[in-house]
Formats: structure tokens, sequence, C-alpha cells
């Protein structure tokens, strides 16, 4: 989060910024001048967005004549002084959207958000592929084409092949022939129009993806204009967009060239440099004994651009040989961009124990694989256009290997599960499958241990483990050691799968091995479906379920069974951290902290 300056006039409004710097206290900066229209203009011109704590016809009054564009002004909310609502008055889709949520959720305003885009839940334009790095090339078709879009006409979409972008509704295809478009989506770095849609006169939006690397090799002592003015001659010879270059790469030895530094900081790209040795072992069309000789390897230019764009997406390719000047080499590769796999844990299934970031990984998937019941879970929060596949119970590897399938193929996948999809989920078995071609990324789940955990006070306050009584793919031998290595280590255990319709021994077995090596009455605890509306949650003893009460689990249930130190304290489970306190005067912490 940037710098938020906040505008109060009232009491009321101060204290509400006052609350925003208890919350956010690196962030939040409260602007005051004698008037707040200057207070205003103040934040307006130096931090990255504005809370205004005025109506929102006088702030639009006052910041009117500053508005230079909605890509480069700070995002603007405005929240009136009953605390009702937080409207994203400028630069929704550039931060005021997701600045009026965080608002709301200090303050309990109610964000009001009037992009259309948002309101029907489809990627908006104006940041279709933003976290790969897609720019608008000319943002003047963006309001006609995305009313198209919004409208369901039919949209012709070219050069998403292949790359991991956010779904667009089912009106916007590849399918869509140009004869029927109302309208043209590209994302392409190259420069050619398509030939077909200019026919038809088609508004055109077109997106440039970072997909380019310039290699670069010279003499000491280059000029800034000889770089540059190759750059833009290879580039232009080869109809590629300037617009697309993600930097500039060279051999180490160069990286205090000022004739390339100059030419790619005029050029708003970052210089990028690697040892001769790395470079040499780059298969290149064109090598060169001579520059071997002179820098430790047969290419810079052409080994340069392939390795950098390499270290960016898979497979890349040369698409412009290297040029030469009398005293530069120029090349250019582009980088195939990786599928990208988000494994998602739901949590324990109340909506607000989900992680934000869950909802954003959504909308950012074209493709969601889960389980059919947990997609029920989510699918208010997926965009138009999502291709959900869904499959049942027992398909766990099914499902990994179809997520892993479709982010090789490029897309950007979502694969769900409950809890966290690393415990006892859906994340080991795709990572299993899943190889350095596609960009992986975890969302952290709430677990069922930890959610039924706090409901029963404090179970697992000191050393626990968690233990998976399903036989399905684990030996049970293996299981019972793990189980008698936990009651040996005096463990608190935490029990997943501890019983089904064909699985009813399982449960008791584990608790007599317990029984060996901790009192009778320690406490146990079971939760039915923590967090949902059948939730059912139990507090009993270790001789109690022995008696036969673990009849009453099942595959929905969590099983936390205490140390020889866990106690029932006033109706709450709970497990010492071992502290030894310190009774002096002012003091209350930890003696072996």
């Amino acid at each position: 989060m940037s710098d938020i300056g906040v505008i109060a006039v009232t009491a009321g409004g101060r204290a509400a910024a006052e609350r925003l710097a208890q919350a956010w206290p690196d962030q939040v900066r409260i602007v005051e001048a004698d008037r707040p229209a200057d207070a205003l203009r103040t934040a307006f011109a130096e931090c990255g967005s504005v809370v205004s704590m005025l109506a929102v016809g006088a702030t639009v009054r006052v910041l009117a004549p500053l508005l230079g564009g909605k890509t480069t002004d700070p995002p603007v909310v405005c929240v009136d002084e009953g605390l009702e609502h937080a409207v994203a008055v400028l630069g929704g889709h550039y931060g005021a959207n997701t600045l009026a949520d965080w608002v709301s959720s200090v303050l309990g305003t109610r964000p009001v958000v009037t992009t259309a885009s948002d309101t029907v839940s489809a990627t908006p334009l104006d940041s279709y592929g933003a976290g790969l790095g897609l720019r608008v090339e000319d943002r003047g078709p963006l309001a006609s084409i995305g009313a198209a879009v919004l409208s369901g006409d039919p949209v012709r979409l070219e050069g998403a092949e292949g790359l991991p972008l956010p779904p667009l509704p089912e009106n916007v295809s590849a399918e869509v022939p140009s004869s029927q478009a109302v309208a043209l989506i590209r994302v392409t770095d190259r420069l050619d129009v398509c030939g077909e849609c200019a026919s038809y006169g088609l508004p055109t939006l077109t997106y440039r993806p970072p997909s380019l690397v310039v290699g670069v090799g010279s003499a000491r002592g280059v000029s800034a204009e000889e770089v540059g003015e190759l750059i833009d001659r290879t580039l232009a010879e080869h109809l590629l967009s300037r617009a697309s270059v993600r930097a500039v790469a060279t051999v180490d030895l160069k990286a205090d060239e000022e004739g390339i530094l100059r030419a790619a900081r005029e050029r708003g790209w970052e210089v990028l440099t690697f040892p001769a040795d790395e470079l040499a072992a780059v298969e290149v069309p064109n090598p060169s004994e001579t520059v071997r000789a002179e820098v430790g390897t047969p290419s810079v230019a052409e080994a340069a651009a392939l390795h950098a764009a390499g270290a960016v997406g898979n497979a890349p390719e040369l698409v412009a040989a290297k040029a030469k000047t009398a005293n530069a080499t120029a090349a250019v590769a582009r980088a195939a961009f990786r599928g990208r796999l988000a494994v998602v844990g739901l949590g324990p299934g109340a909506r607000d124990l989900m992680a934000p970031r869950v909802a954003a990984e959504l909308r950012r998937a074209s493709v969601v694989v889960g389980l059919d019941q947990y997609l029920d879970q989510v699918r208010d929060l997926l965009r138009p256009g999502t291709r959900v596949l869904s499959s049942g119970l027992g398909q766990e590897e099914e499902r990994a290997r179809t997520a892993v399938q479709e982010a090789q193929a490029g897309a950007a996948v979502a694969l769900i599960g409950s809890g966290d999809a690393g415990v006892y989920a859906m994340a080991s078995p795709a990572l299993d499958f899943a190889g350095a071609d596609i960009e992986v990324v975890g969302v952290p789940g709430i677990t069922a241990a930890v959610a039924a955990s706090n409901l029963l006070g404090a179970p697992l306050g000191h050393d626990h483990a968690y233990i998976s009584l399903s036989n399905l793919h684990t030996p049970w031998e293996a299981i019972e050691r793990r189980v008698r290595a936990a009651a040996e280590g005096d463990f608190s255990v935490c029990f997943y799968n501890p019983k089904s319709k064909r699985r009813d021994w399982q449960l008791p077995r584990a608790l007599e091995i317990l029984a060996e090596h901790r009192p009778e009455d320690t406490p146990v605890g079971y939760v039915h479906n923590a967090t949902r509306e059948s939730e059912r949650t139990v507090l009993t003893t270790l001789r109690a379920m022995l008696d036969g009460e673990a009849e009453q689990v099942d595959m929905f249930t969590v099983v936390l069974v205490g140390s020889s130190a866990s106690r029932n304290v006033a109706g709450r489970f709970v497990t010492p951290r071992g502290y030894t306190w310190k009774a002096g005067p002012g003091e209350g912490r930890a003696a072996n902290e």
C-alpha cells in the first residue's frame, strides 16, 4: 500500500482519520492546512492515494483543475460524515476500488464501486493483464470497446493464446469471425496490423506484452546515439514494438558501458548483465571466435537476449538476429510466458475466514479446478468467462494433473481446496507434477485444525502433531508408528480423516496408543464441520472417547487430543505453553522466552 493522504475537517472526520492512521501507521499521512481545499490539493500532489472526509461534490470541484489522467492521478476515495459509505471517486481500476474496501474494513463503511466491469465482476479492460505487465497502446478505444464487451457484443480476441491472462466474457473470443465482430482486442509485440480485421475497419484495442529482450554488444567507448539508433532500427525492421521491450541485456564486462546504459535509460529500460561463461553456454546462430577471444563468449548480443528471455519464460525465440554497426551489435529475443498455477486454500468454510487474496487469485484465473462442493462455495467470486473444471471425491490425482496441464498450456489456473492447500490437500500432488515450465504461487488458508482449535480453546498451545488416519494411500503400519512417536513425545495430536463408513477402527486404535502415555482425563475435543452451518463442538476426555464416544466422529470431523499437560479450564481446552511467569511489579514476560 502506498502512502495515503487523509483530509478531515470535522471532529468526526478527524476521529475517523485517526482510526485509519492507527490501522496503517506506516502508510497514512493526515494532511492539514488552513483551508481544507489546500490540504486536499497537497494530498493529491504528494500522496500515492487520497481519502477525503469531504462530500464527493466538494472533492471533485477542488480536484477537477488538477486532473491529468486515470493512469497518472492518485486514486481518490470519499467518506461521508456518518461513516456510511466509502466512495471510489477517481481511479477505480487503479487503486480506488481496493482502497474503498480497505477503508471500509477499518471504518465499517460500505464500499461504493461504480465502475461497470466491477459491478458485473467482469475483468476491466484498462487493467487487463496488468499482472503480466501488459500495457494499452492507445487508450482511445477503451470506453467504446469496454461497452461492447459488457453489452455482450461479439468482440474478436487475438494473441491471448498461451498467455496466463484473466478471463473475458464469452462474447470475447478468438472464434468470433472478423466479419461479425464489432471490435478487435489484440495482444501482440508486433507492429503489423491484422489485415483481415483492418479490411473491416474494426476499432482496435492493442495490448503490448513485455515479451522482448534486446541483447547488445559493443566496443569500449561506444556512443549512446549509435547504440540507440541500432536498437531502434533493428526493432523497426522486424516490426517489433518498443513498448514490448522489457530490458536490454549484455555481458557483465559492459556493466559500466555508458553508451549502453544511457541508450537504455533514455528508453526507460533496465539493463541486465550476465557472466561471459553463462553466455558462452547459449547456442546462437551467429557465433564469433573473434568475440570469444575478446570477452570469453562467442556471442554477446544474441546470447544475452536469449539468456535473459529464457529467465522470463519458456523456449525463448530469437526474432531478430544480430545486426551490426561499426561499434555495436544488437539482437532481439522473445520470451514465451510461463503458465501460472495458483494453489488456493479456501479456509474452513466461513466466507469471512477466507483470505482476501483468495478472491484476487480467483478473479485472475481463467481456469479454476476443484472438488465440485468447494467450487460451489466460490462461484460468485469467478469472473464471467472463467472455465470451471470440477470433479468428485477421490479424484485428487486427476484434479492435480489437470491443473498442471492447463498451466503448462499457458493458462492462468487456480486449483482450490478447503483449509490450507498445503495441509492434507491439493498442493503436494500438484507440485509433484509441476515442473519449472510453469509459475506456481500458493495462497494460504486457515486449516480445519486451526479453526477447530480456536473453537475449543487453545489445544495446540504447545508442540503438536497432525496425523491423518486414512490408510487409503499410507499403510496403517506407518500411521501407527507416527501415532506412537507422537504419544511417546507427549505431543498434542490433531487427527485428520479420523473415521469413515469403511474405516471405523483406526481412531479407537490411535486413542488406545495415546492412552498408554497420558492420563484418562486428558482433554479431547472434536469439531464437526468447523465454521459451517452444521458446526458441532464437543469437549470430552480420552476415557470417554475410548468408552464409545468416538462413534460420534465422521470424515467431516477433526479430533484433537491433548498432551499430558493439557487441561480443561472453565470449559475450554488448554495446552499450557510452559511459561514460568515472573511475579515482580510490572513484569509480565515469560522467563523462558
